[in-house]
This record gives structure tokens, C-alpha cells and sequence, in this order.
């Protein structure tokens, strides 16, 4: 296995990151605890999930995935061995999580974190993560930008400082974005260095063969100022691996039991566009996941790359990916789908 810096910190996470929101609904917990037993087995130090954990979140199987990592772990007895990141839910209309609209106050941040601590079955969380912005901006892939003046979204500052006093209190060692913008990025971290407040170490965005925006903004900030991706959805949700191609439909699969849910990469440029990219896998060689999979490795930018599986032997194939060095001639034949239609996928 490959290691990178998180961020400006002295931890060393796998470039390899198993993500776990499969975990609870997809997944039983011994599926959960024998994808861990390999992902360690194969080098993996990383484990990404969220209070939000199982997907598709419900009221019944939120803080699943937690519960069964803080089950994992407690029988394992290897929480130094292990690097955890987890995160808190942003505005959302989803109100089963603390009866309420989920806001990220000091309140409801702090009864997060708790929340998760003791789902994790842990003393601290090595990585604590905004899962999405508490204002009002484009993620998710929403397209067409319409600015909405605000006054009630929480102040950056006051969430830094909850966040600041988790970390003096020993709850959370270090803190992290997700689904965020280049402003929202920027002013985290201008901010913090502002008021001598904790810098954010790291961005969990999609990033795929069939979603490169983060390509635009995002990546010079992540180099300038040392805080990398962390990509989630590699695969596009399997679209990368080649089991949907010609309109397959495979039994168990997410976008079969999902799909009416998930179409952000199932649309029409995203089909043709991912057949285009698994058949230059297969020309050389290569199955489509550790293609797709290779290429997010190579990216200077990347900290790591979010990987999940629902059986053992994607997991395993998934992992291997480190071992991928693409070849200039594929990355050419990538980079002429790219250039016919850079953005498939928002």
C-alpha cells in the first residue's frame, strides 16, 4: 500500500480509503467486519462514514454504519492502528437526526460528535468532517449558480470554534469539508488563519473519470494550501466498472435497487461516456475499475481515494488499484473522451 500526508498534519493515511455507506442496508454488519479485516490485511488505514451512514439515509438506519465500526473495533481492540473520519450532517430537512432541522450550530455539532463517539465506540475521531455546507450554495451536482442573499446560514467562525473546542477537549483530532465550493474552501481556511482557529487538513468531493470539476478551483487550492481531496464516488457509482454498460442491470447492484434515486451519472452523456472510457480499459487490458480507479491515483492533488464494494472480491480488485500506472497511450485515449466532453457529469 501507498501512504500520503494528511494535510499539514503528521498523520499518514492509505491512499486507499474504504468507504462504508453500504454498511446497514446493502451490507450486514459480518459483511461490514470482513471487508475491514481485508481492507487492513491489504495495507488500508482508513476508514471514511458518517452520522448520516447507512445510504440511502432513513430514519430507521442512520448511525448504522458507525455502530457497526464501533462493533468491529471493540472486538478487534486496534483503534491506534486505525484512522477514522466521520461526519456531521449540514442543513438538510432531514429531522429525525435531532428533532429538528440539522443546522451546524455549536449545539448540534457538539451533539454530533458526541452521537458519533459513542457509535464509534472510540475516545476520539481522527478526522471530523462538515458533510455538506449549512449555506445555501451548489453541491450534489446542481448546475445553473442562482445567488441567494442569506442571513441565517451559520457563521464560518462560530462553526470553526465548536470544532476548535472538540479538539482542545481531545474529541476530534483534526477537521475536514465535504461536498464544498472553492469559496467556501477558501474562506474556511482564511478564516481560521484569521483568528488562529483549526485549518481544515482535507475535501471530501467527487472526483471520477465521469467528474472532473474538481479540476477547476479546487485542486490548485488543494495544492497551494496543503489540504487534499479525499474523492468519493471514483466509480460513479459503478458506472466505471462496466457492469451497466448496454443497458445491464445486474441483481443486487445499486443503480438496480437505487437507480430512480441516483441519476446523476446514469444520464445520457454519462452512459455514453462510460462505455467510451470501459472499452479503453478492456483494450488494454485492464479491467474498467482499476483504470478508473488508477487514473484518481495518479492525481497530485488527491490525499485518497474513497473506495467502497458490496463483496469481497470488488473490494480486493478495488484496493489493488494502487498498484495501477497508466500508460501515456491510455491516458491519451482518456484525455480525447475528456476533450469530446469534459463534463458528462457535474
Amino acid at each position: 500500500m501507498k501512504y500520503k500526508k494528511l494535510g499539514n498534519t503528521d498523520i499518514k493515511v492509505s491512499l486507499i480509503c474504504l468507504g462504508t455507506m453500504t454498511w446497514g442496508e446493502q451490507n450486514t454488519e459480518k459483511e461490514g467486519f470482513d471487508q475491514m479485516d481485508l481492507a487492513v490485511d491489504e495495507g488500508v488505514n482508513f476508514f471514511d462514514t458518517a452520522e448520516l451512514y447507512s445510504v440511502p439515509p432513513r430514519k430507521e438506519t442512520w448511525g448504522v454504519t458507525e455502530t457497526i465500526i464501533g462493533n468491529w473495533l471493540n472486538h478487534k481492540k486496534c483503534r491506534d492502528k486505525i484512522i477514522i473520519a466521520t461526519k456531521v450532517v449540514g442543513r438538510s430537512g432531514m429531522k429525525w437526526f435531532r428533532n429538528k432541522e440539522t443546522r451546524l450550530n455549536k449545539e448540534q455539532i457538539n451533539e454530533a460528535i458526541n452521537g458519533s463517539l459513542k457509535r464509534l465506540n472510540t475516545d476520539y475521531i481522527d478526522l471530523y468532517q462538515l458533510h455538506w455546507p449549512d449555506r445555501k450554495a451548489n453541491f450534489f451536482g446542481k448546475l445553473g449558480y442562482t445567488h441567494q442573499e442569506e442571513n441565517d446560514f451559520i457563521d464560518i467562525k462560530t462553526q470553526l470554534e465548536v470544532l476548535a473546542d472538540n479538539i482542545k477537549d481531545g474529541k476530534i483530532r483534526y477537521i475536514g469539508l465535504s461536498n464544498e465550493t472553492p469559496w467556501g474552501l477558501m474562506k474556511f481556511l482564511s478564516v481560521a488563519d484569521k483568528y488562529n482557529l483549526p485549518r481544515i487538513v482535507s475535501v471530501q468531493n467527487p472526483y471520477s473519470l465521469l467528474n472532473r470539476s474538481y479540476e477547476v478551483g479546487m485542486a490548485e487550492i488543494s495544492m497551494r494550501e496543503n489540504c487534499g481531496l479525499l474523492a468519493y464516488s471514483p466509480l460513479a457509482f459503478g458506472m466505471l466498472t462496466g457492469k451497466y454498460d448496454n443497458g445491464a442491470k445486474p441483481d443486487g447492484a445499486r443503480l438496480t435497487i437505487y437507480g430512480d434515486m441516483y441519476t446523476r451519472y446514469t444520464k445520457i452523456k454519462g452512459l455514453r461516456c462510460s462505455e467510451r472510457f470501459n472499452d479503453i480499459a478492456r483494450r488494454h487490458n485492464l479491467k474498467p475499475s482499476s483504470m478508473a480507479l488508477g487514473y484518481v491515483n495518479s492525481k497530485d492533488f488527491l490525499t485518497s481515494n474513497i473506495i467502497g464494494a458490496t463483496n469481497l472480491d470488488q473490494l480486493k480488485e478495488n484496493i489493488n488499484s494502487y498498484k495501477v500506472n497508466l500508460s501515456n497511450d491510455i491516458i491519451d485515449e482518456i484525455e480525447k473522451v475528456h476533450n469530446d466532453d469534459p463534463y458528462p457529469c457535474p
